[in-house]
């Protein structure tokens, strides 16, 4: 392990993964830059931490590798969680990482991006799957997102080391309606009539965010995980059902909640972009893949496994406390 992480800069800070990310750094005592692109909403984002000491806002433009390479002055590791939209994804995806490398490479500092599963494309027999599993993407998305691995693995950064882990679906407090399950959360929190993205009778695997937060940071600080890919898995699978079940036993609320499919998420991307480009997504909601973690536990330990009853309790009660306040 290494022991001389003092200062990390985190990408996409006010992010899902990135807000996690970030209050874990800082209860094991690591100096942190949340970078991000406007100010308010970084300090809206620290206030909502309580200002703590060990927490510095840094400003730019994740495009540009010179704002990069300014946040990341003295840094020992960079986290890189931005995004991009899904219809955004084949134009700007790239670019970005491009940029993240290239400040990276210039520092000699340590990169960490945060990933998801779609390059693996299909699932086959095989279930669940290690980091070798052949990554076979018959989606534009998913041969995008193959393109950035093999960019950020080049051999032409040479001065920095780095690591891609990947994330199932995931939820929590801290996931934004960008997620699959951000929206339909929140609409549950709030009372509201919400609709759930594909079908809701197969079990799926998510991941718990402050869960995920915990796995990437023990990677981080170990100087033998860099230099590959690395599963960060879930507490097991559950069927959208049952995640409605328990969200509205939490919330004490029962607005109907309906699932959509092909047709819906096309009408609906009449009107916004992203729900368009989520339909060639909608495969893995009726064949599901499941990431193992053997590797993880071979080299860290046993990992983080909140029951879904308690980590959808914790994030309908943290959203309807977001939600009163904002009224």
């Amino acid at each position: 392990m290494m022991n001389n992480v003092k200062k990390a800069v985190v990408l996409g800070a006010t992010g899902g993964t990135g807000t996690v990310i970030i209050a874990e750094l800082l209860k094991r005592g690591v100096s942190t830059v949340a970078f991000g692109r406007t100010l308010p909403k970084l300090e809206q984002f620290a206030a909502k931490l309580g200002n703590p000491a060990g927490l510095s806002l840094k400003t730019g433009d994740v495009f540009k590798a010179e704002d990069v390479y300014q946040a990341a002055q003295s840094a020992d590791v960079i986290f890189h969680c931005a995004s991009v939209p899904y219809h955004e994804m084949s134009t700007k995806l790239l670019p970005m990482g491009e940029a993240v490398m290239e400040a990276a490479d210039r520092l000699g500092t340590r990169v960490i991006a945060i990933d998801g599963i779609y390059p693996y494309g299909r699932r086959k027999d095989e279930q669940p799957i290690s980091e070798d599993f052949p990554k076979n993407p018959h989606t534009k998305k998913g041969k995008v997102k193959l393109e950035f691995e093999r960019m950020f693995f080049s051999p032409r950064w040479s001065r920095t080391e780095r690591m891609i882990v990947r994330l199932p679906d995931y939820y929590g407090a801290a996931a934004n309606e960008a997620s699959y399950l951000g929206s339909t959360l929140e609409a549950i929190a709030a009372g509201k009539p919400g609709m759930f993205v594909g079908n809701m009778t197969v079990s799926r695997e998510y991941v718990y965010l402050p869960d995920a937060a915990v796995m990437i940071v023990e990677l981080a600080l170990r100087e033998e995980a860099y230099g590959q890919n690395w599963n960060i898995p879930g507490a097991g699978t559950i069927s959208g059902k049952e995640i409605v079940r328990l969200a509205r036993a939490a919330s004490g609320k029962s607005k109907p909640v309906i699932p959509v499919g092909l047709i819906g998420l096309s009408l609906l991307g009449l009107f916004v972009p992203v729900m368009k480009e989520i339909v060639e997504m909608l495969y893995l909601t009726k064949e599901p893949l499941r990431l193992s973690g053997r590797k993880y536990e071979r080299l860290v330990g046993p990992i983080p496994a909140t029951s879904f009853e308690d980590g959808i309790r914790e994030t309908i009660r943290a959203i309807q406390s977001r939600q009163a306040k904002a009224v």
